[in-house]
């Protein structure tokens, strides 16, 4: 699961909310204090973004806890159970949309997460 979770090659295979859009380019530095970047983009064309931030704490295959660009914390937890990887992810919101849209896109790329992995 770490290795599909943090390798570029893995990260542009799952790291989008809907079967419309696509990662096109990642980047990852999975140091403490070094950054990471993925291009999230519509397949379309017509809108992309850069999600990126800075690593405060990596323990591997345990936790990763980063801060996105904009200065949201977010933090990972990799726990294993009965020979199954459980994932909890905790983000703060930004202000522009609702908590619970928030919410569901988070869940949207952990669900994606799941069914590459699973696939694998």
């Amino acid at each position: 699961m770490w290795e599909f979770w943090n390798h570029p090659s893995h990260i542009t295979s799952w790291a989008f909310a809907s079967d419309d859009w696509h990662a096109p380019h990642a980047e990852n530095d999975l140091r403490t204090g070094c950054s990471f970047k993925t291009t999230m983009a519509a397949k379309d064309g017509s809108f992309s973004f850069d999600f990126g931030g800075k690593y405060d704490r990596v323990e591997e295959f345990k936790s990763i806890a980063y801060t996105i660009d904009d200065g949201r914390k977010v933090e990972i937890l990799f726990e294993e159970n009965d020979g199954q990887t459980i994932i909890t992810e905790t983000f703060e919101p930004e202000d522009s949309n609702p908590i619970q849209m928030q919410r569901d896109g988070w869940q949207a790329i952990l669900n994606n997460f799941k069914k590459y992995a699973e696939s694998k």
